[in-house]
């Protein structure tokens, strides 16, 4: 046995990458039988078969930890990528990404790409609000070559997940980073005002100087159904100082008197379209749950 890392996954074969080769397998019936299946980024045991470079994947190591989507595993950061034009930026989904990436404690980088075409600037809005609240924020252009140096060092001997809407430019992104890579890149269709899915899967992309980065379709809708609503306030890194110095001590941010988060917002401590946006996931989730019971 030999162990690599899965670079991609099609159609039940997956693709380890062992040092310099790269092997095509399929998982054995012991995975399906106990509901487990191998993703990208999943440290495997194949045996190989080196004459034609396909082998069967016998073992998954334990994992850091796990994405449902993008379904990546061992990932150590997230870069959030969103246009600053052309789609404009939507910020109920970049909050839904970033509370499904604090729950898994990873580290996260927001990315505001296409400010060329942003003539107003309006993306600094954005910048300043979320760089308040603790985040970090690069402004690039990858037709201008504006921050690529900058976002290439973030990407320094981590595993990165690149994730963002269609459409906003993380193959571009990339190709701008690393040449060599060549990804397809797509249009902005003119009649939906949404990007065309060029990325089909997401696959593990090995850069230069120790860097793997994961290129993911594009997505659109993020489901937090699973997520306690009780929790929800853990996720929202701009209330860890205040979330114990509530009256009530369960305080949910929403429904009690005398809470210190609605006092912040008031204050203009807290982001008010923050705020309503956790309003709103809370309610989602609260309605999920009487839902399922």
């Amino acid at each position: 046995m030999v162990k690599g890392i899965i670079t991609k996954g099609i159609a039940g074969f997956y693709y380890v990458k062992v040092e310099d080769k790269v092997f095509e397998c399929k998982a054995r019936g012991k995975f399906r039988n106990s509901n487990i299946t191998p993703v990208v980024g999943d440290i495997v045991k194949i045996i190989p078969e080196e004459s034609n470079l396909t082998g069967s994947i016998v073992e998954i190591l334990p994992r850091k930890n796990i994405l449902t989507r993008p379904s990546v595993a061992n990932v150590d950061q997230a870069i959030i990528v969103f246009a600053a034009k052309n789609p404009d930026p939507n910020l109920q989904l970049l909050d839904r990404f970033l509370v499904l990436v604090e729950e898994q404690n990873l580290e996260i980088c927001i990315c505001i790409n296409k400010i060329d075409i942003d003539k107003e600037k309006t993306y600094q809005e954005i910048k300043n609000t979320y760089e308040k609240i603790g985040y970090k924020v690069i402004l690039t252009s990858a037709i201008l070559n504006i921050g690529i140096d900058k976002l290439k060092n973030e990407l320094f001997n981590k595993v990165t997940t690149f994730a963002g809407p269609s459409g906003v430019g993380k193959s571009s992104l990339l190709n701008a980073i690393d040449s060599s890579l060549s990804l397809k890149t797509g249009e902005i269709s003119k009649k939906v005002k949404r990007g065309k899915h060029t990325t089909r899967h997401v696959e593990l992309l090995n850069l230069k100087e120790e860097s793997f980065v994961l290129d993911t379709p594009g997505f659109s809708m993020l489901s937090l159904e699973h997520i306690n609503p009780k929790e929800l306030k853990n996720l929202f890194k701009e209330f860890l100082p205040y979330n114990d110095l509530c009256r009530f001590s369960q305080c949910s941010h929403i429904h009690e008197p005398d809470c210190i988060i609605k006092q912040k917002v008031e204050e203009g401590v807290i982001d008010a379209g923050r705020y309503k946006r956790y309003q709103m996931f809370y309610k989602e989730l609260e309605t999920s749950k009487q839902r399922r019971w």
